[in-house]
């Protein structure tokens, strides 16, 4: 929710004192103006000269006001995402399920909000964590109506790949015929946790696939790292600890079987030690094997995959796994490294290290996801990760419109090697892959709003998360 801006409060001398809160409790959603300043409305002494001005609405998160927040969203993304068949030359609805014709084809989501790719994926799992920090199963509803439109359409589009061979002009092609992690791991893991939420249909047919994709196909090092053949012939990207190992993770979940954690450990382990800087606790983008010497590039989207990856491999690993301490000290120490270059407006830079770069939505919505996560599952200290978590949402939900589109997301970003690439990136309200995230940010801070293992104290004009079994706070100086 975002608030008056200063300017907008304090007009005239002459206002009462009334009016004056009144216009600093005021709220909108429209788009920021240029510098704007936000007062915290939690510091009722409008006279407090001691009491700062914030570009971005500095207060303590209220349920209902992220929980609308997060209903707009829903909406939009419902509002969309259309389940419908449709012939590709006239747009005419296709509804004879029986005999495939070659134009048919998914009806096209608005901008890059394709139903089957893997930021669809991680919205599903967004929706699904809002579900259960709210009750409300109407979070759900878009993720029962795609997984009922695969069900129903699945048989359609395989007959159709029989006949005609389309290959990647097949709308159903991710899961005919996977040819990436990206085709495969975000999305299994999603019908995998939707599986267990007993929401929708059972997808078992799909999750058997690209669950094979994952764990047997896709191309990896002679170590059994997941990796690429681009951009170099042999490549890790960082993106690909959130493309494989959750997928990993929930298969173990699933199946029981610990060979698919052993895995998962196993890839969040090698790839840090490819990718990781022990000196700044980041990840760089990627790594190639023919220049492993490369200089490395902090884009934050690729740290955010990671501790992604981590965090849904920590929530269904066994505590008694030989690799569940090495994973938890990883994120850890990825967390602080991220941490700590957290800008004035809550948001991180897309090149992390370089504050220079702009303000980044996706990576900022999972940065605030896994700080407050961390903190609600016990990983890391609610005494100061408590906080950085709420300024990152009173930045992240600055940029949600009353539309529900986010701004400020970093379009689709390949494995680069020059600064230059990185820093003009655009950004669009079109680019699915802040969606999920801020969902999964929203519900992740309505469970620590609500988290009774510690207490939020409002003290000297900032916040404080003191444990609740920790000795008292004394502010009696201050009085």
């Amino acid at each position: 929710m975002k608030l008056a801006p200063l300017s907008k409060v304090i007009r005239h001398t002459t206002l009462g004192l009334s009016a004056l809160t009144l216009l600093c409790a005021a709220s909108v959603h429209a788009s920021t103006s240029a510098n704007p300043q936000y007062r915290n409305t939690d510091n009722p002494n409008l006279a407090d000269k001691g009491e700062g001005t914030y570009p971005i609405p500095y207060k303590m998160p209220v349920v209902k006001e992220v929980t609308d927040a997060l209903h707009r969203i829903r909406a939009y993304l419902e509002s969309t995402t259309p389940t419908r068949i449709i012939h590709k030359g006239t747009g005419a609805a296709v509804t004879d399920l029986k005999k495939p014709i070659k134009e048919a084809i998914f009806e096209p989501s608005k901008g890059d909000y394709g139903i089957m790719v893997y930021e669809m994926g991680v919205v599903h799992s967004g929706l699904l964590k809002v579900r259960a920090a709210t009750q409300d199963a109407r979070f759900t509803a878009m993720t029962e109506r795609h997984l009922r439109f695969f069900a129903e359409t699945m048989p359609y589009f395989k007959a159709q790949e029989e006949q005609f061979h389309l290959e990647r002009a097949n709308s159903f092609s991710r899961f005919l015929d996977p040819r990436s992690l990206d085709d495969s791991g975000s999305m299994c893991a999603a019908l995998i946790r939707a599986r267990f939420a007993k929401v929708g249909p059972d997808l078992d047919q799909m999750i058997q696939i690209c669950g094979d994709w994952v764990a047997n196909k896709q191309f990896r090092l002679a170590d059994g790292t997941l990796a690429r053949k681009r951009p170099q012939a042999v490549s890790l990207w960082a993106d690909d600890m959130y493309m494989g190992i959750p997928a990993l993770a929930e298969l173990g979940h699933m199946t029981g079987d610990v060979r698919y954690f052993d895995d998962a450990v196993r890839n969040v382990l090698q790839m840090s030690q490819y990718m990781f800087n022990a000196q700044n606790n980041l990840y760089t983008h990627g790594w190639n094997e023919n220049n492993p010497d490369a200089p490395r590039f902090y884009w934050a989207r690729a740290n955010g995959w990671a501790v992604l990856a981590m965090s849904d491999l920590l929530d269904v690993l066994p505590k008694s796994h030989p690799g569940y301490n090495q994973v938890l000290n990883q994120l850890r120490a990825n967390l602080k490294g991220i941490a700590e270059q957290q800008s004035g407006q809550g948001l991180w830079h897309q090149m992390l290290d370089r504050h220079d770069s702009y303000l980044e939505t996706s990576a900022s919505a999972m940065f605030v996801y896994a700080i407050a996560h961390a903190v609600n599952q016990g990983w890391i200290s609610p005494s100061t990760w408590g906080s950085i978590a709420q300024a990152g949402w009173a930045g992240l939900a600055n940029r949600i419109t009353n539309k529900g589109e986010i701004e400020g997301i970093c379009v689709g970003t390949t494995f680069a090697s020059d600064h230059v690439y990185y820093y003009h990136r655009p950004t669009s309200v079109e680019a699915l892959h802040g969606y999920g995230p801020t969902l999964m940010a929203g519900a992740e801070i309505i469970q620590m709003l609500n988290n009774p293992a510690f207490n939020i104290e409002h003290k000297v004009r900032t916040y404080h998360y003191v444990p609740s079994n920790a000795a008292k706070t004394d502010y009696r100086e201050h009085h």
